[in-house]
């Protein structure tokens, strides 16, 4: 049987819960995840698993998090276990290649995954990112640079697109 595990991290944005399983990070919950929660996504995506709370096991992840969110890294080195469809995993696949400081928008992605009329398919698997931040959804906005959804709320997104910029006075810090 497959275990989830779970942390939580206390970070410059917040209390957030992580969960890992055996073979990566699966699930990043941000603060303010309007609706969207871990225990949602269990039942969905893993409804047999037995869950646990495992801080040495999540540490890894949740160092690499706090230290991006502080500024102190701008990739990450983790393993992952992303569940989701083929097209999801296409969708996040293309965000994971999008530069730190850079944005790219639905359509820019639509078309890298060689789906340009799924535009509104790939809004959607954007928004099914299970692990926000890692893989960075919040780098993805809507045509002439308008910001879209988030599901950590429109001023993370706002918080963390400026943290990355690289004319920003706040350039590393997302205090």
């Amino acid at each position: 049987m497959m275990s989830v595990h779970t942390a939580w991290v206390e970070s410059p944005i917040g209390s957030f819960r992580i969960a890992s399983t055996d073979q990566g990070l699966a699930y990043v919950e941000l603060p303010h995840a309007n609706g969207r929660g871990m225990d949602g996504w269990l039942r969905r995506c893993l409804p047999e698993a037995n869950v646990d709370q495992d801080d040495a096991l999540n540490r890894p992840a949740a160092k690499q998090i706090v230290e991006y969110l502080k500024g102190d890294r701008t990739d990450f080195d983790l393993p992952l276990d992303l569940r989701g469809t083929p097209f999801q995993q296409q969708v996040w696949a293309a965000l994971l290649e999008i530069p730190y400081g850079e944005t790219r928008s639905y359509q820019e992605i639509a078309r890298s995954i060689r789906k340009p009329r799924a535009v509104r398919a790939v809004g959607a698997a954007n928004g099914a990112n299970p692990v926000s931040l890692v893989v960075p959804c919040h780098r993805v906005v809507a045509s002439g640079g308008k910001l879209g959804g988030y599901g950590g709320g429109l001023e993370l997104k706002q918080r963390l697109l400026a943290m990355e910029r690289a004319d920003h006075p706040t350039r590393g810090c997302l205090l």
